[in-house]
């Protein structure tokens, strides 16, 4: 099975880097588990900015988990050159915008530096999954949140610094999106193309 190991470095205060090292088997069918985003639900009934922030969530995780379906160990070890990060280090820092995309939903600390990742790719997909839909989850339940209310809170042993929502939408969720569209970009380089029925306009797959 695919196995990575991780270490981990503050870049910015937004960011982490961590460098896995890649074992034999990638493959993301192994999950017997129905993982979220296979398409995008219908939308809300209304629109208030808890549910918007939602729909951008559930965009990146219909994104996401097309980017990341059926991922080969040589796609997961792709980079453009020597000095950008690979696929597969790629993927865990997509994990950990995700935990900061859910932490901010719950007004919980981003401790850091973190202290596990799931070490199978497998596992490492559905929890990034996982993450984005509980996100989504409890912004459509409290439909009248007022974001105004939600904090993006770092913590590092006794530092703590807090970062208001509007930093969430430009930061940890472009961020991700980004970065979900460097992985369509390699794996297409490496090979094995996202499949072309993908229709992020619609949100579901094109029969």
């Amino acid at each position: 099975m695919f196995s990575m190991k991780s270490y981990f470095a503050f870049a910015t205060i937004f960011f982490f880097l961590l460098s896995p090292v890649f074992g034999q088997n990638s493959s993301t069918t192994s999950m017997q588990e129905k993982l979220p985003y296979e398409e995008i639900g219908e939308f809300p009934e209304s629109y208030t900015s808890a549910t918007v922030a939602a729909r951008m969530i559930d965009g990146l995780g219909y994104r996401y988990y097309w980017a990341t379906e059926g991922l080969r160990d040589e796609d997961l070890k792709f980079k453009p050159s020597d000095d950008a990060r690979s696929m597969g280090e790629t993927m865990v820092h997509l994990y950990g915008l995700s935990g900061t995309i859910l932490n901010a939903s719950k007004n919980a600390p981003n401790v850091r530096p973190m202290k596990e990742v799931p070490e199978e790719f497998a596992e490492l997909r559905a929890a990034t999954l996982k993450n984005l839909a509980e996100a989504s989850e409890i912004l459509k339940n409290n439909p009248e949140q007022d974001l105004s209310e939600l904090k993006i809170i770092f913590q590092n042993g006794d530092n703590t610094s807090e970062y208001p929502y509007w930093n969430m939408i430009n930061g940890p969720i472009a961020d991700a999106i980004y970065h979900t569209g460097q992985v369509v970009s390699f794996r297409r380089s490496s090979g094995n193309p996202m499949n072309p029925k993908v229709s992020v306009f619609i949100g579901k797959n094109r029969p």
